[in-house]
């Protein structure tokens, strides 16, 4: 997925979660929206480098959005939209080997008894079972690992628990997380900060639910699933 146009500057501070006050390299002062709801650990910080994009948009109260920051020599991609968008792509152009096969694909559809929707949906014209996929962003970095999540997730579970139902209902179920972060480590989930998750996630996948973990290659013109990451580690 190609970047618009991206726009370097510096952090003064994140705030009320969805706000960043940032200085562009022009010396002007902005405020960001962040298309994040989580805590950000390990991925952004006071003075980091970042980048963001600009929209001109009548009814937008923001006109900047904040894409990427760099941690160390890392690139990040810290706007949680683009995992799907990136999933997309790489189920369509076929380096998601676990996920070809279907005629049809299908973003956000409602689906079980909890009013939700799923990121994507697959399905073939001459079958009634589907393949339900729900997105996850990573970009918690815990030293020599990469966890999702990265504050406790109550949405989360939910998911984790549909998933399971439509297995019981005789579909597939898949929780795809996407890295996207350039660190290339081995993934596992936060139990620490999230018991019940964790929980929840060992729970459904001892009852078909699968999962796939796959990395993001970033630089500042675009962002796309390069591959499998190297596997789920306790």
């Amino acid at each position: 997925m190609k970047f618009e146009e991206l726009i370097h500057g510096k952090l003064i501070k994140r705030y009320k979660r969805f706000l960043a006050d940032i200085t562009l390299d022009n010396g002007e002062e902005i405020t960001a929206h962040v298309p994040n709801s989580g805590a950000m650990t390990s991925c952004i910080e006071d003075n980091c480098d970042v980048w963001v994009t600009f929209h001109d948009n009548p009814k937008r109260k923001l006109k900047y959005t904040l894409e990427l920051t760099k941690m160390g020599e890392n690139l990040i991609c810290t706007n949680t939209g683009v995992a799907n968008k990136i999933a997309i792509e790489a189920i369509e152009n076929g380096t998601i080997k676990e996920l070809q096969g279907y005629d049809n694909l299908k973003p956000e559809q409602k689906y079980g008894n909890q009013n939700s929707r799923i990121d994507i949906l697959l399905w073939n014209n001459d079958s009634d079972k589907k393949c339900f996929v729900e997105i996850k962003s990573v970009s918690l970095n815990l030293g020599e690992t990469l966890a999702f999540p990265d504050a406790k997730t109550t949405r989360g579970q939910k998911h984790l628990e549909e998933l399971r139902d439509m297995v019981k209902e005789g579909h597939r179920a898949v929780m795809l997380y996407v890295i996207q972060r350039t660190d290339n480590l081995p993934f596992r989930i936060a139990h620490e900060i999230d018991k019940k998750y964790n929980e929840n996630f060992e729970e459904v996948t001892s009852n078909g639910v699968e999962v796939l973990v796959y990395q993001s290659d970033i630089n500042l013109e675009e962002i796309n699933i390069k591959g499998i990451n190297k596997g789920i580690k306790n």
